[in-house]
């Protein structure tokens, strides 16, 4: 299990490793990790490193967030890119008192209309976990993205289904983001059984496959 019961006071650390595919063939490899900091709050990153040909994109992105009676509220992300082309470190900082955004790339605070259900680029998607586990299958989440724009994100449970991994076979619920129209796909697999960590992702536009990130590897640790 990687989150204790519904509704816990805690979740539990996780490691999970990623093959990054694409067309059937491996181009990198990315780690998704989620820790409970000596401050209380939770920090979720995502890490990958792909190259192809030429090449290369190296890119993290973390959330820190509190966690109170299932609900996550992001404190700080980041984005760092590095590799072909130019590189990019985007940071925001949610001032809950002031309710204000601040980004390291402007001057001044954004000019944004507070909103206290507000996810960052990532803690929508440990967010999800919890819904499913709440028994939800539509999700809608407002989302302040790296450049500061607000959007709006909404996902559908569309089924279950077995698939086969790196990491082997597993039982999977699909969701799938609700976009406004059809050139574009996402695709998410979470496992119930490991209380519906991110098993795979699947992204594309207009049907053409821009990669598909698979489940190796996963462990768990519950701090005390």
């Amino acid at each position: 299990m990687i989150i204790s019961p519904s509704y816990a006071s805690q979740l539990t650390d996780y490691s999970a490793e990623y093959d990054v595919m694409r067309k059937g063939e491996r181009y990198g490899t990315a780690v998704r990790t989620l820790e409970h900091r000596a401050d209380g709050h939770y920090e979720i990153k995502y890490s990958s490193d792909i190259s192809w040909m030429v090449f290369s994109d190296k890119r993290t992105e973390s959330s820190v967030f509190s966690y109170i009676d299932n609900k996550i509220t992001p404190i700080s992300y980041r984005m760092l890119r590095e590799g072909t082309g130019r590189d990019h470190d985007y940071q925001l900082y949610f001032d809950r008192n002031a309710k204000k955004v601040i980004s390291n790339q402007e001057k001044f605070p954004l000019k944004l209309e507070w909103d206290d259900t507000w996810q960052d680029g990532i803690s929508y998607q440990e967010q999800m976990r919890l819904d499913l586990l709440a028994g939800q299958e539509v999700f809608d989440y407002q989302m302040v993205d790296k450049k500061g724009s607000v959007r709006h994100y909404t996902f559908k449970l569309v089924g279950k289904e077995t698939i086969t991994l790196p990491f082997g076979n597993v039982e999977a619920v699909k969701i799938e983001r609700v976009y406004d129209n059809d050139k574009r796909q996402a695709i998410a697999w979470l496992a119930p059984e490991m209380d519906y960590l991110l098993v795979r992702m699947w992204k594309g536009e207009k049907n053409v496959e821009q990669f598909d990130v698979q489940l190796k590897s996963v462990t768990s640790t519950v701090k005390n």
